[in-house]
């Protein structure tokens, strides 16, 4: 009797960037009675459930490591119009909180509330540094801008007295008043730090002025991996460094496998993995998506290596992937042109 062909399971790819807010990611699947802290625990256990947490952690920065640096999330603040940016597409509190800066009373939340973080825009790409430099970048800009704002972002202009103005005439007389020679004048402590506060056109011309700045320093050999001389120290502490990484990147490796066995059935094999061509874009090119693809408008130019696309809506306070409208990905490029209507016959 001729032996059947076992049939092999389904394979499905997982991009690791979506699955960081998901409940089994967080609480990955341990087996009951695991030895922890030298005993047998039962899953009810409060040691138990620790382990579980820690070993959650554990697995999201394994997963964030595959593709670290490639990608940043950007958000704002529904209320502030305050921005921050992030390596992954969900928010941490730890790294939100860092890049508040006080400005007064109530400026800084004292938690993260996901409610009135919205996605704004996403920047992806190909090279892990330069990725990661950009990210220093635009990080440095915003902190410089609100620890040192210029004049005119602060000053009290026609523009600023038009949009405060109460309606009521009573309020809008009085309002008249107290503001009619004071025209250039610096603005009142909690309208500063409002006005600083707001970042949503800022952050898109920093965008364009960082993207403008790595094309210099790739023409200039960035992220190529060569340097000037090192000294003896140099070199033994960069060897030890580079095995550390190793021995990390090794260990989260062995980590992430056995998440995906853990996952993985009879039926449905599961891989995690970047998807392939997930950018869209080659080389040192870039790819923005966003929100509202009109927000682009905010930056005087863009490079000729950015592409532009949208997100896909969600109404989870994640950022989600790339919206295909007609298999068409990239709605714009080079200094965003739009497209002109065809001329009737």
């Amino acid at each position: 009797m001729a032996s059947q062909s076992v049939p092999k399971p389904f394979q499905k790819i997982l991009d690791p960037t979506k699955i960081g807010t998901w409940n089994i990611v967080r609480r990955p699947p341990v087996e009951n009675h695991s030895i922890i802290q030298g005993k047998q625990r039962e899953q009810n256990s409060n040691a138990f459930k620790t382990h579980q947490l820690k070993e959650g952690v554990r697995l999201r920065k394994a997963l964030n490591a595959i593709t670290h640096g490639k990608n940043i999330f950007v958000y704002h603040n529904i209320r502030t119009n305050q921005v921050v940016y992030s390596l992954t597409r969900y928010l941490e509190k730890n790294s939100v909180l860092r890049q508040l800066v006080y400005h007064g009373k109530k400026t800084v939340p004292a938690t993260l509330r996901k409610d009135m973080w919205v996605p704004y825009y996403s920047v992806h790409f190909n090279d892990t540094k330069i990725g990661l430099r950009a990210y220093h970048l635009l990080r440095e800009f915003a902190l410089q801008r609100q620890l040192a704002p210029p004049r005119e972002m602060i000053t009290i202009t026609e523009r600023f007295l038009d949009q405060k103005r109460p309606r009521a005439p009573e309020e809008a007389k009085k309002f008249d008043e107290k503001y009619a020679d004071k025209i250039g004048w610096l603005m009142e402590k909690k309208d500063r730090a409002r006005a600083v506060m707001d970042q949503k056109a800022t952050s898109i011309a920093d965008v364009s002025a960082v993207l403008a700045i790595q094309e210099e320093e790739i023409k200039n050999g960035f992220a190529d991996g060569k340097r000037g001389y090192l000294t003896r120290t140099a070199r033994r502490r960069r060897r030890e460094a580079r095995a550390k990484e190793t021995a990390k990147a090794t260990e989260q490796t062995e980590r992430v496998e056995d998440f995906e066995k853990a996952l993985s059935s009879k039926d449905v094999e599961y891989k995690i993995q970047e998807p392939e061509a997930s950018n869209g874009i080659q080389g040192n090119g870039v790819k923005i998506l966003w929100t509202d693809i009109h927000d682009a408008r905010y930056a005087e130019a863009w490079p000729e290596r950015v592409r532009h696309g949208e997100l896909d809506l969600t109404r989870q306070h994640v950022i989600p992937g790339q919206k295909v409208a007609y298999g068409v990905e990239v709605l714009a490029d080079e200094p965003f042109n739009e497209k002109k209507p065809e001329q009737e016959a």
